[in-house]
């Protein structure tokens, strides 16, 4: 297991320092799902306050107003029937930049991150203590990360 962790780490280290001119690509072992690659909420903030990743935040409207979403997240709610539509809009602007989604515990943003790996889709992350913990750690808001107010 732990094994695993590091690799992880690995290929993450290889996308952040490895990468030049700025593009940024989530490089994997051909065995290895998309969804091999994790990031902690403190790393995942980092790199989108450097605008090398962009954050979706796919739970829903009633939890994005309990909590709020990190800056500069979008607020996409995964059971849009454009979901996918609107997570390419999201990036279109950075189309080379890594796609990481958060929910609240890490389970929903596992299966979207399957569902897009196993759907073709490539360069995305799984945030999987999510933003109010799991067995993965304690979660954006226990960690005192910054959120905005989300208004609709």
């Amino acid at each position: 297991m732990a094994g695993g962790v590091i690799n992880r780490r690995v290929l993450l280290g290889a996308l952040v320092i490895g990468a030049s001119g700025g593009a940024y690509f989530l490089t994997r072992p051909d065995s290895a799902r998309a969804t091999d690659v994790t990031l902690s909420a403190p790393e995942a903030r980092q790199l989108v306050d450097e605008g090398k990743l962009i954050l979706v935040d796919i739970r829903r409207p009633d939890e994005w107003a309990r909590t709020g979403i990190a800056p500069g997240a979008h607020a996409i709610d995964m059971r849009r029937a454009d979901f996918v539509q609107a997570v390419k809009q999201a990036a279109s602007d950075t189309p080379d930049l890594p796609i990481a989604f958060i929910c609240a515990a890490g389970v929903r943003s596992r299966r979207v991150t399957h569902a897009l790996a196993d759907a073709g889709l490539t360069n995305i992350v799984d945030i999987p203590e999510g933003m109010l913990g799991s067995s993965a750690g304690p979660g954006w808001v226990a960690r005192g990360l910054p959120v905005v107010a989300v208004t609709q």
